[in-house]
Formats: C-alpha cells, structure tokens, sequence
C-alpha cells in the first residue's frame, strides 16, 4: 500500500514536471519566433480585432457591474463610521491597482484564451498543423506568435478603458445614488492614487495577457482525442489561466509594492 501511494505520488509529480517543461519549452520557442521574418501582418491585425475590438462590449459591461457593486458595498460600510468620504478614495485604489487588471484579465481568459484553445484544438485534430509542417511553416511562428503579440498589447489597453470605465460606474453610485458631489468624488478618486499605480496596472496586464495567450495557444496545440479533446481544451485553458492570473496578481502585488 505504501509503495503504491509512493508510486502514484511519483507519477504526477513527474507528470506535473513534464507539463511544466512542455509549456515552458513552447513559451520559449514563441519569444524567439516573435524576431523571426517573414511576419503576417494580416493575421496579426486579424488577432488584434479579435482580441481586442470583439472583447471591448464585455470589459466594459463587466466593469461597470463590478465597480458599482464595489462602491455600494463601500458605501454601506462607511456609513457606519460616518466616513462616507473615504469611499471615493478606496474605490480609486481598488480600480486602478486589482479591480481593472484583475478582472480584464480573468474575462479575457474566458473569452480569448478560450477562443485560442478550441481554434488550435480544432486545427490539430484535423491536421490542419501538420499540414503547416508539411508546407515548411512553423506553426509557433504562424499560429502563436500573432495571438501572443495582440494579446500583450490589447490587454493592457483594455485595462485602461476598464479603469476608465469603473470610475463612472463609482460615480453612478457614489454621486447619482449616495448624493455626493462629483466634484468630491472626482477629486477623492484621486487622491491616494499615483503615476505608480497606473503602471503597477499595466505591468499586471502586460503579465496576464502573456498568460491568456500562452496557455489558450498551449491547450489548444496540445489538443488529442478528437470531439472531445477539442471540449475539453477551452475548459482546460480557462481554469489554468485564471488560477495562474490569480497567482502571478500575488508576487506581482508584493513584488512592485515594495
């Protein structure tokens, strides 16, 4: 019995290693593709209308939904230390440092990574990137490289639009609802805030874009077992890229807070 649990826990760990290694190995082959030539600039200008135009209508109803939310719960507590002023400010510091990139982040994996995973799932289980190989065409290069680069682009633009977009959401409530003035809601939002949290925002997109579109295009190349192979791939590329988001949301916190 002991020797069977050793075995079972030696098997997914050394499972665990190999996917660890494969992605890794596909991550690395995707920045060197990124400086190879020729470069698709159609594809490229197709992936960013995809990632990008297509996902705006969802950022922005998302964002309007959560910071409302978030400034009415603000609200309520504040009331009851009669410091409702202070809620403009902490809606300000939760939009711009965690609630924008955060939850760009965690929507676009259910959009785009997803979306990535079942097209490459698609084309590897009906050989359409063998197909590539065969006609000496890399498929990191044709496939990854243009979902990766309008991906680490789109995503921190996106942010900026949902951090624009929650400071009317707050205002909506704070100001049409609460009854404060929008002159002290404008100016409290920003109070606290600095050029540093801007960018501490971007940085965070720029890392959760990598992610969306690194583990949608590795779930989706990855893809076997037909129909439902090509099922199980977005599933597979939402839950690991939106833990991974959460996860990366941590050090990266800590790390340029300090």
């Amino acid at each position: 019995m002991v020797l069977t649990f050793i075995d079972k826990t030696g098997a997914s760990v050394l499972s665990a290693l190999d996917t660890a290694g494969d992605f890794a190995t596909l991550a690395g082959r995707t920045f060197v593709a990124i400086f190879k030539r020729p470069f698709d600039g159609k594809n490229l200008l197709n992936q960013f209308q995809a990632v990008g135009v297509h996902s705006l209508p969802v950022v922005i109803l998302t964002s309007v939904a959560v910071s409302m939310v978030f400034a009415v719960q603000l609200a309520f507590g504040f009331r009851q230390f009669q410091a409702e002023g202070l809620a403009a400010q902490v809606e300000g510091l939760a939009i711009v440092r965690e609630l924008g990139p955060v939850i760009t982040g965690l929507m676009l994996s259910g959009r785009i990574g997803s979306a990535m995973a079942a097209e490459l799932g698609t084309m590897q289980v009906t050989e359409q990137i063998d197909a590539l190989e065969c006609l000496a065409t890399d498929p990191i290069h044709y496939l990854f490289v243009p979902r990766f680069l309008a991906s680490i682009v789109v995503v921190p633009l996106l942010t900026v639009i949902s951090i624009y977009v929650g400071f009317w959401g707050g205002y909506m409530i704070l100001v049409g609802v609460e009854g404060q003035s929008a002159f002290v809601y404008s100016h409290e939002f920003y109070k606290l805030l600095a050029f540093r949290d801007v960018r501490i925002a971007l940085y965070k997109a720029l890392v959760f874009g990598m992610i969306i579109a690194l583990v949608g295009c590795w779930r989706g190349y990855r893809t076997q077992g037909g129909a439902e192979g090509v099922g199980n791939a977005p599933t597979s590329s939402v839950v690991t890229s939106s833990l991974w988001i959460l996860i990366s949301d941590f050090f990266l916190t800590k790390l340029l807070l300090v």
